[in-house]
């Protein structure tokens, strides 16, 4: 099947710990900066050609990454207990972006967008990410 993709990109600085012996010397606390990039998936465009108004798109990713950036994501009371890994943390700019998409935070052709791609890049070694259905 094809697809229309408007794809965006942000970044945001963290602190975070991951304490369980799998992580190594990660255990410790450290900062990361992640590059942010979130792809809007859509089978049709909406009445102006467009998947989504990249304004209000802009406008979500920045307001979903605000609460994280330059935090201890320790300290972050939502993730109380979790391990906070890079694609624990992609799931979680999934899930806000998907429902600001299901709400119409995206702008005309939010109901249009069908999946999100979530992909963060720790370094230009590494990156993990997340997919899913906005349904």
């Amino acid at each position: 099947m094809s697809h229309y993709s408007v794809e965006l990109r942000d970044s945001i600085m963290i602190a975070h710990s991951l304490k369980d012996p799998f992580f190594g010397p990660a255990q410790s606390l450290h900062g990361a900066t992640f590059t942010v990039d979130v792809s809007f998936v859509a089978s049709r465009l909406n009445g102006k050609n467009v998947v989504v108004d990249i304004g209000k798109a802009m406008e979500a990713l920045a307001a979903t990454l605000k609460p994280l950036n330059y935090q201890n994501l320790d300290e972050f009371d939502p993730f109380d207990g979790q391990l906070t890994t890079t694609e624990f943390l992609a799931r979680y700019i999934f899930d806000e972006l998907a429902e600001c998409a299901r709400t119409g935070g995206l702008g005309e052709g939010s109901g249009n967008v069908e999946e999100i791609h979530v992909l963060l890049h720790e370094s230009h070694f590494a990156r993990a990410g997340y997919r899913g259905s906005v349904r």
